[in-house]
């Protein structure tokens, strides 16, 4: 209502304007042409009142109904109408620096392929074009292995073995989801990433698919090895990632508990629609497991942070004290590895003992061909299988899948 009566208010003073100018140029052909100069249109009106009177008494109605919205539009948003006022939409975009230098050139399913997203999280090489949900083209590569340091590939077609599963997809102006294909052999690929501090990769890259997807990507290519992004230095606490949650919590228990011996366990998924989370979190303190919940807030101009949080830092830890004379070294306890359960792991398995495999990253393929991938977050009471996906951005996607409806479920880590 306010935006109608702010427009409909500048039609009307618009309109006497131009009718003003027109009475002007009906006076005489001279005072028409210096109509246009404002002192000289204060002049005519001056010298001609009667002949300028109707046009500004149209200009002049327009004058209440754009101080009826304006006045209806400042209650509810000022900061909007000091906006408007302070004149700053008319500053051109000051564009912000780039967080990655991203020198790639090729393109994807035949259409030009520029990337302002990269990262490499769990095994999962993603570049992103778009800031919305969906991407509007995305390039994905599921490495064999979760690789910490450089990653070095050199792929042929003739390749055979455990490779890369490449996928790419896609979103059409016309199309409400994105359309994906996927390959695991018969392409090129190339990459040689070295790290560089604090999280990031940087180097070669280079990819070339069957000419039937249209798709190569050749260049200098950097990205995130982590969810965390870092500002003068330290981990900037304002961005909506898992990372930087976890890394907020170890903070907190390392201070709580004055110990850095703190092994925070993988707390999973998190929604960021709101500014708060109340989350019950299990670590290993000073070798003792423990729950604990912990609430989350995040201020309007400020980053996560655990609520009523007043621990000093942990000052800097002393060395160790040598040990007395004839005093044994204490062996710490031989850990085994624990069992990897995609060796036995099945659809039936899973549904008898959900919990054993929750939050673990599975893929699903339907009767009808449609493949999803996620963290498994359990059973519904309508018996289907769920699954959360986080995406490259700040989302994330869930399924719910009838077991009746899976032809191939696989377990992705141990």
């Amino acid at each position: 209502m306010d935006a109608l009566l702010i427009l409909g208010g500048l039609l009307l003073i618009l309109a006497g304007l131009v009718w003003l100018v027109m009475r002007a140029f009906a006076t005489s052909l001279l005072w028409g042409w210096a109509s246009f100069l404002p002192p000289l249109t204060l002049l005519f009106t001056v010298r001609h009142w009667r002949a300028a009177r109707p046009a500004l008494g149209l200009a002049g109605l327009g004058i209440i109904p754009l101080i009826v919205g304006l006045t209806l539009l400042a209650s509810h948003d000022a900061q909007r109408v000091e906006a408007i006022f302070s004149l700053q939409w008319l500053k051109p975009e000051v564009q912000a620096p780039a967080e990655l230098a991203i020198e790639l050139r090729g393109e994807l399913n035949g259409r030009p392929f520029a990337p302002q997203q990269a990262e490499l999280l769990d095994g999962v090489l993603s570049l992103r074009e778009g800031q919305d949900f969906f991407a509007q083209s995305e390039l994905l590569i599921r490495l064999p292995h979760a690789t910490q340091g450089a990653v070095r590939l050199d792929i042929l077609p003739a390749d055979r073995g455990t490779l890369p599963e490449v996928e790419i997809s896609w979103l059409l102006p016309e199309q409400e989801l994105p359309e994906a294909r996927r390959l695991s052999r018969g392409y090129t690929l190339h990459l040689d990433l070295q790290p560089i501090a604090p999280n990031k990769l940087a180097g070669d890259f280079h990819l070339v698919l069957p000419p039937k997807f249209q798709t190569s990507l050749s260049g200098k290519l950097e990205l995130f090895s982590n969810g965390l992004r870092y500002h003068d230095g330290k981990v900037n606490r304002a961005f909506d990632s898992v990372d930087t949650v976890t890394h907020v919590i170890q903070d907190y228990l390392e201070r709580r508990f004055a110990t850095r011996d703190v092994k925070l366990q993988p707390i999973g998924n998190l929604s960021f629609a709101q500014q708060r989370l109340d989350l019950n979190i299990q670590a290993q303190i000073n070798g003792e497991l423990q729950q604990l919940p912990i609430m989350l807030q995040k201020p309007d101009k400020g980053g996560w942070q655990v609520a009523a949080d007043s621990f000093p830092a942990i000052p800097v830890a002393a060395a160790a004290p040598a040990l007395k004379p004839g005093t044994a070294a204490v062996v710490p306890a031989r850990v085994s590895r624990p069992l990897d359960r995609r060796v036995r792991f099945s659809l039936e398995g899973m549904l008898r003992s959900p919990n054993r495999y929750h939050n673990l990253s599975m893929r699903v393929v339907t009767e009808r061909g449609n493949t999803a991938e996620g963290r498994f977050q359990g059973i519904d009471q309508e018996g289907r299988i769920i699954l959360r996906q986080r995406m490259s951005g700040q989302g994330e996607v869930s399924y719910s899948l009838l077991p009746q409806e899976v032809t191939r479920i696989e377990l992705l880590e141990p």
